[in-house]
Formats: structure tokens, C-alpha cells, sequence
């Protein structure tokens, strides 16, 4: 029997979940101990089918929209992570519906701050992928036409605002770093005068990850992304891991999906995930190379997180007596 071929694994860090994936599940976890089963979740809780098919397992239910479910449930709705339009609580409240907020708190910051441009009496260019759910909610903190959606540095170079010296800027959190650092400057050379966020409103882990795989990229054969499809920061590591030089940057949901043939060859490969995914995911892609491969691992990091965010009041005790810290 001949001898596996060698293989460099380099291992991103930090990858995985980010505080605010963890915290929207630790309500969905919590929430159904309890409630119990059913637990209604509007939406996917995060983008990652494995994630949410755990959850369902156990007893959420997941629909899309609240006219979904049935009239006069006492049982708990939930928010999911990416955040919601002004006029879903709405709704739940005209609907007597118990509801519980999983929106990450950098994406309510984003919401908070459009809210204050508005009150202030600018009109607010949103930077972001059209039809992504946190696209949606952000646009509906404010009225028709309040909100403008730039998707690229050609939607910069032709946006025509009412008035070009009252405008302000957000951006969706989970974008390609350099993509957006373009379309800024462009707004900002055609309107010196616009609000600009204090801090980057891209998040703290989509920056991370994006760090992490510039990192390993150019130095590897090949870039495995462990994500989902519909996950926007999954994808951005894929066109970054493309950008920064590597042949082959792909994207895939479990081990299953890796196509052998265009690994043909390798030598070493670059691994990371999606902030929605879970780590045992990233072990299962190991695990797969493993049986292919003499495999050596090495990690590469290039930040350090810490961050946790605090889950709503109703669910504390119970999240102290499971064990988790907020």
C-alpha cells in the first residue's frame, strides 16, 4: 500500500462563530428549555443549514414570515440574527405574539445609527447586497425613500441624492473589506461632506476573518471556506481568498462537498469558516483530508477574540444555570 501524500494544513484564525451567531443560537437553545417545543425563528437564525437543521430537530419551527404562524400561539417567536424591518415587532405586537430580539448588536448599531442620520435630517446611503435580510431590516428602520441601496463603485459613481450636502453613510456588516473601502472613496470624493460611521460598521469578526485568510492565501494551493451560500461574509472569504493570489478558493457546506479532482495535486492547503459555522464542521473538512492525506497542521492567527454579547433579561437565569457566559 502506497504512502498518503503529504499535505500542509493551515488553519485561519479566527474563523467560526462570531458573538453575535453565538448569542442569536443561545436564545434559540435556551428559549426552547424554557418554553419548550415549538419555538418559532423568522428566518434562518444564521445562514448555515447544519445549524439551523440541529435547531429544528429540537423543536424550532422556522418560517419567514409571522403570517406563517398559527393565530393565537402563546409559544415564543424569534428574531434572527441578521435583524428585521420596524414593521415585523410591529406586527408581533398588533398579533399579542411573545417575541425575543436575536439581532446581533453591531447590526442594531447600524439600525441606531441610520435612525440618528434621520432625526438629524440626512438621507442615508446604505452600502450592501440587495435582498440580503439585514439589507431589508436596515432599509426598513426608515421610511420609502430615506435609504439609498449601493451595491457597487459604478451604483457610487451615478447615485444622484436629493441633496448632495446632507447625506450620510452605513453599510452592511458582513461585506468584503476592500470592496467596501472602494466604494466609499468614491462617495467621498463626490460628497467630501458626507457622515461617515465613527468606527467601521463592517463587524469586528467579518474584518477578522478577512485578515486571517489574506494571511494564508498567497502561501497555499488551495482555499477551503467552510460556509453557506446564502452567508454573506462565507462568500467574501472566498473572493478574498481569490483575490489574495490563491488558484483555487471555494466554498463548501460539509466534507461531502469537496471536489477531489480540483484538488488534484495539492500540497497545502488554507482553511477557514464563515462566522456562521460551527467549528465541527471545520473538523469534519480535517477529518476528510485526513483519510486522503498524510495531513500536518498549523494554525495562523492574526487576531485574538474575546468578544460576548449579553442575551435578552428573560432568558439570563436560565443561560447562567446552562452554564454560559454572557
Amino acid at each position: 500500500m502506497s504512502a498518503k501524500p503529504l499535505l500542509d494544513i493551515y488553519l485561519c484564525a479566527p474563523r467560526g462563530f462570531c458573538a453575535g451567531v453565538d448569542r442569536a443560537i443561545q436564545i434559540v437553545d435556551l428559549a426552547l428549555k424554557k418554553y419548550g417545543a415549538p419555538v418559532y425563528v423568522r428566518h434562518e437564525i444564521v445562514h448555515n443549514k447544519y445549524v439551523v437543521d440541529g435547531l429544528r430537530a429540537k423543536g424550532a419551527v422556522f418560517v419567514e414570515e409571522l403570517s406563517e404562524i398559527p393565530a393565537g400561539t402563546e409559544a415564543p417567536v424569534i428574531f434572527s440574527a441578521h435583524g428585521v424591518a420596524k414593521s415585523v415587532p410591529e406586527e408581533a405586537r398588533h398579533r399579542n405574539m411573545f417575541y425575543l430580539d436575536a439581532t446581533c448588536p453591531l447590526v442594531t448599531k447600524v439600525h441606531v445609527e441610520a435612525q440618528r442620520h434621520a432625526e438629524e435630517g440626512r438621507d442615508i446611503v446604505l452600502i450592501g447586497h440587495k435582498g440580503h435580510p439585514e439589507v431589508i431590516g436596515t432599509m426598513g428602520q426608515l421610511p420609502p425613500g430615506k435609504i439609498t441601496l449601493v451595491e457597487t463603485v459604478a451604483d457610487a459613481e451615478t447615485f444622484a441624492p436629493r441633496d448632495p450636502a446632507n447625506l450620510a453613510l452605513v453599510t452592511q456588516t458582513t461585506l468584503s473589506v476592500d470592496d467596501t473601502s472602494a466604494i466609499v472613496m468614491v462617495l467621498k470624493s463626490r460628497f467630501p461632506e458626507i457622515a461617515v460611521p465613527h468606527k467601521e460598521d463592517i463587524c469586528y469578526a467579518t474584518t477578522n476573518r478577512q485578515e486571517a485568510v489574506k494571511a494564508v492565501a498567497p502561501k497555499v494551493d488551495a482555499m477551503i471556506v467552510v460556509g453557506a451560500p446564502n452567508s454573506s461574509n462565507s462568500m467574501r472569504l472566498v473572493e478574498v481568498g481569490e483575490r489574495a493570489g490563491c488558484r483555487v478558493s471555494v466554498l463548501v457546506q460539509r466534507a461531502s462537498d469537496i471536489d477531489w479532482d480540483q484538488l488534484e495535486g495539492v500540497t497545502s492547503i488554507g482553511i477557514t469558516a464563515g462566522a456562521s459555522a460551527p467549528e465541527a464542521l471545520v473538523e469534519e473538512v480535517i477529518d476528510a483530508f485526513a483519510e486522503r492525506f498524510a495531513v500536518q497542521v498549523e494554525m495562523v492567527s492574526t487576531a485574538d477574540e474575546n468578544i460576548a454579547f449579553n442575551i435578552p433579561r428573560v432568558l439570563r437565569e436560565l443561560e447562567a444555570a446552562s452554564g454560559h457566559v454572557a
